[in-house]
C-alpha cells in the first residue's frame, strides 16, 4: 500500500472496526504474504480440496484483489465466483447474505459440528 495510507486510516470510519481485529493480522500474514507478491498460484497447490468455496469480490475493489480471486477461483476445483456489484473490498453484510443464502443449501444442518452430532 502507499505509504500515506497507514497515516489516513486512523482517521477513516473503519478505524474503530479495524482495530477490533488487529489481533488477526499475524496469522494473515503468516499464511498470506507468500502469495501477495504478484507471482502465479503454485500449480496444483489446492487441487485437492473438495469442498465447495464461495469466493466473494466487490465491484468496485481494486483489481488487485479482483485478480487475485480469479486466481484463487481458477485454483480451487470446486469454487464459485461472484462479483458483489457497488461494494468495496470492505462488503456489507446486507451485499453477503442474498449470495450466501443461495451458496448454502438450506436444508444443510445448523447448529455447531458438536450439536449437531448429538441430534
Amino acid at each position: 500500500m502507499p505509504a500515506i495510507i497507514p497515516l489516513i486510516m486512523p482517521l477513516t470510519p473503519m478505524w474503530r472496526g479495524l482495530k477490533t481485529i488487529a489481533h488477526t493480522l499475524p496469522y494473515d500474514i503468516a499464511i498470506m504474504s507468500a502469495y501477495q507478491k504478484g507471482h502465479p498460484l503454485p500449480a496444483g497447490r489446492w487441487s485437492s480440496v473438495e469442498i465447495p468455496a464461495l469466493l466473494l469480490t466487490g465491484g468496485t475493489s481494486a483489481d488487485c484483489i479482483k485478480n487475485a480471486m480469479h486466481a484463487l477461483a481458477d485454483a480451487l476445483p470446486n469454487a464459485e465466483e461472484r462479483t458483489l456489484e457497488g461494494q468495496t473490498h470492505v462488503v456489507k453484510p446486507k451485499a453477503t447474505t442474498p449470495a450466501l443464502l443461495e451458496f448454502f443449501p438450506s436444508d444443510a444442518p445448523t447448529g455447531t459440528p458438536l450439536q449437531q452430532a448429538s441430534n
